[in-house]
């Protein structure tokens, strides 16, 4: 089966800054896949490509089979967009904002009240339907943003920052409204909120400097094994005993044991006998160990190693 959404070797230029570097991935139907970067790494950007907002400069871009650019109205009718600070009609209550919106997406009477109840329902707008958008919170702008994108049955949607300005329980809510349009729709979604996008998305894809460090970072960081050690030596003894082991990626200092002398953590591959190898090495030169815990790498560590990496080996 061919992906949904298709991006191969795409690369945009504004002016003389170049946004997105030669980005290619493939999302299969029913995924949720998470887009995480900085500020300014081109999430936005890419994100406004797929849609069809901006034209790449090179590469190509496919939705549902249609090219972005030679196509875009039918990737329109396939996928629908929300925005960080997705606009509304002010002027209109949210009735009427919706039933304007499902009349666009070609929804007519009975087929468009339909659709309206069922994306109120399923976003909690029932009591604020005769209000004017304009006078609702952050949180009620953006679940009636969500509503309407899921008007018309989109095979794709595109969220940007979908939790932002909800509170806990608005997350929890639309968390699970994510999760569970996952196999009738693909989700492509963008947050700074990494437990957020690591409990939603079934992969996770890293931008950094507008170009891909990884399309699964999860997967990526499945062999391997972060271990928490403290020792009573500098990083730099520590660091001499230690990379000489097999299987032992990097060290540093662990920056949760704030200026507290002596505490690492070590990014080593996942093997049976890894802990046992570096306790050895650190007695064997002559460096008292107190203590050694394993865990897993998880979303923020992973994503934090990824957009470091490339600052490391310019310094």
């Amino acid at each position: 089966m061919s992906p949904v959404v298709l991006a191969q070797h795409v690369t945009k230029w504004y002016g003389p800054r170049r946004a997105v570097t030669d980005v290619s991935f493939a999302i299969e139907q029913g995924e949720i896949v998470g887009l995480l970067g900085p500020n300014g790494s081109g999430k936005s950007t890419i994100f406004r490509m797929l849609t069809g907002y901006l034209v790449p400069t090179s590469g190509n871009i496919e939705v549902a089979g249609h090219d972005v650019v030679a196509d875009s109205l039918a990737v329109r009718r396939t996928l629908s967009y929300v925005p960080e600070d997705a606009p509304l009609y002010d002027h209109m209550t949210v009735a009427e904002f919706l039933r304007f919106m499902a009349n666009i997406k070609g929804l007519r009477s009975a087929a468009a009240k339909s659709a309206v109840d069922a994306a109120a329902e399923r976003l909690d707008l029932t009591p604020v339907m005769t209000l004017l958008t304009g006078k609702l919170s952050r949180g009620f702008r953006q679940r009636v943003s969500i509503a309407q994108a899921l008007l018309g049955d989109p095979k794709v949607l595109v969220l940007d920052e979908p939790t932002s300005g909800l509170d806990p329980h608005q997350v929890i809510a639309v968390r699970d409204l994510i999760r569970s349009l996952a196999g009738r729709h693909t989700v492509v979604l963008a947050s700074h909120i990494l437990p957020e996008i690591e409990k939603i998305a079934s992969r996770v894809m890293i931008l950094l400097d507008g170009a891909l460090l990884t399309n699964d970072a999860m997967k990526d960081a499945e062999g391997r094994l972060l271990l928490r050690v403290s020792a009573a030596a500098s990083e730099e003894a520590v660091r001499g005993a230690v990379t000489a082991v097999a299987g032992v990626h990097s060290i540093a200092v662990n920056p949760d044991s704030g200026a507290e002398p002596g505490h690492y953590l070590i990014d080593a591959e996942r093997r049976p006998s890894v802990a046992a190898d570096i306790v050895v090495a650190l007695v064997a030169a002559g460096i008292a160990v107190s203590e050694v815990t394993e865990r897993r790498p998880d979303l923020e560590y992973v994503f934090l190693e990824l957009t470091r990496r490339p600052a490391r080996a310019a310094a």
